[in-house]
């Protein structure tokens, strides 16, 4: 199943209503779905870099969520920060776990 955002209204809407948390590389907005699933987005600013360096952080993402146990129900928007791109991919995958943790901390 495909579990992306793809459209411009639903980051919005997750942005304007959505829970945040940040840590020093992202920032998680969090927003409860109506539907059964979770669904999830990346917001990779052009700050951050050429065309090829956002597409490969945002490839490294989608393969880190798809590891992590997320919860049904909720929408992600997964904002990455200056810096991010500079991480290889295990220091990558635990700053997004740490970020998911904070989150279910906060709930």
């Amino acid at each position: 199943m495909d579990h992306r955002l793809k459209k411009n209204s639903q980051f919005s809407y997750i942005y304007k209503r959505g829970e945040r948390v940040n840590t020093q590389y992202f920032t998680l907005f969090v927003v409860k779905s109506r539907f059964d699933d979770y669904k999830i987005g990346f917001s990779v600013n052009k700050k951050i870099g050429k065309a090829h360096t956002r597409n490969k952080l945002k490839r490294r993402l989608r393969e880190i969520t798809k590891r992590l146990p997320i919860k049904k129900i909720k929408n992600y928007v997964l904002m990455a920060k200056e810096g991010s791109e500079q991480l290889d991919f295990n220091t990558l995958q635990n700053e997004v776990k740490r970020l998911f943790e904070k989150y279910e901390k906060r709930v």
